[in-house]
């Protein structure tokens, strides 16, 4: 699992440059002079009653940092970018000023500390005499200090942290260019539309260690990116990896005009001076842009100073005995409670909450999570079942549906045809798609029979930038023929429409194109190519009811066999991987496990056809818990019961009220006894049981530790011997509520 922020920095960021900071001036009092104004002060050294080790630390690095000074456009900056949204909830506005000035403050006092720790470290690492590292560090600039605190000169790539640094920096501003040159194109761009379908989560997201490099002369890695803004300097020719993702029909007059835009938004809120600031170099000629690069680089100093605490503390959180004592704690306390409240823990399971244990269910069968592929009713086919539900001749005298009324439904179901449900992926307002045959290099399925459209290409072929998706391969192209238009807009012919066994044998053959000779689908009694025709002969009055409620019992008493609706089944078999092992279940989400890519390939054919668009958004898919509880129609908790029974891996197609349900079994519990057996050697493979649970484990108890240590901080640094808020160079923005 990867790692993330266990303490996010309250930033200090003056970082207006998000798409919603368009407006014009929000406040009014904007003058130079007085923006300039010191609002606070924070001086740590001046701290009283510290522990031996902070006091050592201040008193030896307090002459390398000296006093911050907070002016009054940090904050005019920080209420624009994020202030607002707490006043448009209702806050009033001088409660958020003085909201953003403790935060202001807050990090400031953070930033001095983790500056002292970090010195302190560098002298480690070098080897050097404190004071020569202090003289040399006093000499530098307030940007060369930050960017000296991130570069680790023993690593491979030593300034990583400042070229991510950077390439944030750039990248916000190039993104607020784009929302306002947008406005300039918007009369090019009408290809955008309006369709609507879930897409899996993470498309597009970068690396968090992620920027883009070039080789330099040096043979040493550099930043390839830059603003673009269409001035001298800053064209879009010397944009680097920026360029591929330039606004398509960009142009260097209308960046400027943008550029100009953004400009006047700045001078309207007093935090550029015009007068002072070479406005064409964005980069070194305005001082605003400098203090919002200075606020990415104290981010990235606080981090790195959390990150280096947390590392010592992870030493006390290793080593099997403290994780199998965890682990037991957990396991105890779920067996004591598992009667009550099994049921609704396995609602809420996910990679950081775990069930260790199921109840004992003998007799009554297993709990588990199924996928749902639901192959509907067309509108035609909707409306004659309607008539058929409203047929007084379809009702026994206890109001139930008859044998007739599922039989006449039958002809209908045989009737479905799906389609590949992605085509809003083409024309939503986003477009996913991109045509594969154009990179030869890359492999997927039906590669050469005319279907060539895939989506989310980033994903898909540069995971050395992006995350992969989470449950999804993305190697199942469109199944139909796409024509790009020359507006940009997508046009669609020869869609494959599809029968249940169609559906089925496209099933079976992208699951093992995906597995590579890992497992194999095989079914029982049933074969896609000649259907299952019996199932339609077979449905006999005779067949409708339970063997001891068929014969002469009044309506109300009888019951149907719902195991009669069941059209056909299967099973995922996996080479050496037993479905119901705790094996199975402890590596359901290790990207390189033959049962994840079985999973992962059902979930994205799941993106590709299901109408039950709710199972989309479900971490191992819909609960299956016992006796007649689950909500679902009994078609479906049925049939979902069946295949839960034959084990992970299994599925069956059933017949329902809205169509075909194609079930896929995903996990299963074992009862009475343990979920999995952790082998506490695999806590670094990502994906797996052990991985997740130490992770989680660790994040909580380290999370738990950062925040006491946060909290000790403020305790001892942000008191009134080192801090000064000047109330009354900013007491006319508390004042803004009165005036308005």
């Amino acid at each position: 699992m990867k790692k993330k922020r266990l303490i996010g920095t309250l930033l200090a960021s003056t970082f207006a440059l998000t798409a919603a900071f368009t407006g014009c001036s929000l406040v009014t009092s904007n003058n130079d002079e007085d923006m300039l104004q010191v609002i606070a002060t924070v001086n740590i050294a001046n701290a009283k009653g510290l522990s031996s080790a902070d006091r050592d630390l201040i008193d030896t690095y307090k002459g390398a940092v000296g006093t911050t000074k907070i002016y009054k456009n940090e904050l005019i900056a920080y209420y624009l970018n994020r202030g607002i949204s707490y006043v448009n909830m209702g806050y009033s506005t001088s409660y958020v000023f003085n909201m953003l000035v403790d935060g202001l403050v807050e990090n400031a006092v953070l930033t001095q500390y983790a500056t002292m720790y970090l010195l302190d470290a560098k002298v480690g690492d070098k080897g050097a005499e404190t004071a020569t590292l202090i003289n040399e560090y006093k000499l530098m600039s307030d940007i060369e200090k930050l960017e000296y605190l991130l570069t680790d000169d023993g690593a491979d790539d030593p300034d990583k942290e400042v070229k991510i640094a950077k390439y944030g920096f750039y990248s916000a501003i190039n993104s607020a260019l784009d929302s306002y040159e947008k406005r300039y194109l918007d009369e090019e761009d009408t290809t955008s539309g309006s369709e609507n379908r879930a897409t899996p989560s993470g498309i597009d997201t970068e690396k968090e260690d992620f920027y883009p490099a070039k080789q330099g002369e040096n043979g040493k890695l550099e930043l390839d990116y830059n603003i673009y803004t269409g001035y001298k300097g800053y064209l879009l020719g010397e944009s680097g990896d920026y360029e591929d993702n330039a606004l398509k029909n960009t142009e260097r007059a209308t960046r400027q005009q943008a550029y100009n835009d953004f400009l006047d938004m700045l001078i309207d809120n007093g935090l550029i001076d015009p007068d002072k600031d070479d406005l064409v170099d964005i980069k070194g000629g305005i001082e605003y842009m400098n203090h919002e690069y200075i606020s990415q680089l104290e981010s990235r100093i606080i981090n790195k100073y959390y990150d280096l605490y947390e590392k010592e503390q992870e030493k006390e959180l290793t080593g099997n005995d403290y994780l199998d004592k965890a682990y037991n704690k957990l396991m105890d306390l779920q067996k004591e409670n598992a009667d009550d409240s099994f049921k609704s823990d396995i609602g809420s399971i996910s990679d950081t909450s775990f069930v260790l244990y199921a109840p004992d269910t003998e007799g009554e069968g297993t709990y588990g999570f199924v996928y749902n592929i639901l192959l509907p009713f067309n509108a035609s086919q909707s409306a004659k079942l309607t008539a058929l539900q409203n047929n007084a001749d379809n009702k026994d005298d206890a109001d139930n549906y008859t044998y007739n009324y599922y039989k006449e439904r039958n002809e209908l179901l045989k009737q479905i045809k799906t389609t590949d449900q992605r085509q809003a992926w083409f024309n939503s307002a986003t477009s996913y798609a991109f045509d594969a045959s154009e990179k030869e290099d890359l492999e997927y399925f039906g590669k050469g029979d005319g279907r060539n459209w895939l989506f989310f290409e980033n994903n898909l072929t540069k995971t050395d930038r992006y995350e992969s998706l989470d449950k999804y391969i993305g190697k199942y192209p469109y199944n139909g023929e796409v024509v790009k238009m020359p507006d940009g807009s997508y046009k669609f012919h020869h869609t494959k429409k599809l029968t249940i066994d169609d559906m089925l044998a496209e099933f079976k053959a992208y699951i093992e194109y995906v597995l590579d000779g890992d497992g194999s689908v095989t079914f029982d009694g049933y074969n896609p190519e000649d259907g299952n025709e019996a199932y339609y002969t077979d449905f006999t009055e005779d067949k409708f009811y339970t063997e001891d409620t068929k014969d002469e019992v009044k309506a109300k008493d009888k019951k149907i066999d719902y195991e009669n609706f069941i059209y056909a089944e299967g099973s995922v078999s996996l080479n050496g991987v037993d479905a119901k092992s705790a094996d199975y279940r402890a590596n359901i989400f290790n990207k390189d496990s033959a049962q994840y890519k079985a999973l992962a390939a059902v979930n994205e054919l799941q993106y590709a056809y299901t109408t039950d668009t709710g199972v989309l958004s479900q971490y191992l898919g819909y609960t299956v818990t016992l006796g007649d509880t689950t909500g679902y129609i009994k078609e479906f908790e049925t049939a979902a019961h069946v295949a839960i029974e034959n084990g992970p891996g299994s599925f069956n197609v059933c017949a329902g009220d809205y169509g075909w349900h194609l079930i896929y079994v995903t996990f299963t519990y074992p009862n009475d006894e343990a979920v999995y057996q952790p082998n506490w050697d695999n806590i670094t493979v990502e994906g797996t049981f052990e991985n997740f649970f130490y992770e989680w484990l660790k994040n909580n108890d380290i999370k738990e530790i950062s925040t006491t240590r946060r909290t000790e901080i403020m305790t001892q640094f942000n008191v009134d011997s080192t801090v000064n808020k000047i109330t009354s160079a900013y007491q006319d923005l508390l004042d803004l509520d009165s005036n308005s």
